[in-house]
């Protein structure tokens, strides 16, 4: 599922969805800019049309595959619960006091890390 398909979706998925960056790249990203309950949506490493639904947990990042069916979208491994639309699954999962999830505190915005970024580049970048 392309990303335009988020259209329907809000806001909200594509500030949170970060595409197809690795595992690794999640974890550090979180590590750096998150705290515990922060989260984030990308694209599955090795399942075509999933997301990673990750959220870290010091010091640990913990991950839930989102996928989909002709039914919805459902977290794999987590009952049969559906959902037609994805914000709708990850507003559930962040309303929950469930022990199976960690907590859904912090999206994660790439637009504040993005900004971050960009002053960090800036700050080395006038240092030369």
């Amino acid at each position: 599922y392309p990303f335009t398909q988020f259209g329907a979706e809000g806001d909200f998925i594509s500030c949170i969805y970060y595409g197809s960056i690795s595992s690794q790249a999640t974890e550090q990203l979180l590590g750096r800019y998150g705290q515990d309950g922060s989260f984030l949506l990308r694209d599955s490493e090795t399942l075509p049309g999933a997301y990673c639904l990750c959220v870290r947990k010091a010091p640990f990042v913990h991950t839930y595959r989102l996928v989909h069916s002709m039914d919805g979208w459902s977290v794999q491994g987590f009952g049969r619960q559906i959902f037609h639309k994805l914000e709708t699954l990850i507003e559930t999962c962040r309303t929950l006091s469930s022990t199976e999830i960690v907590p859904l505190t912090h999206p994660l915005d790439k637009t504040h890390v993005l900004q971050h970024m960009q002053i960090l580049f800036w700050r080395a970048r006038n240092r030369r």
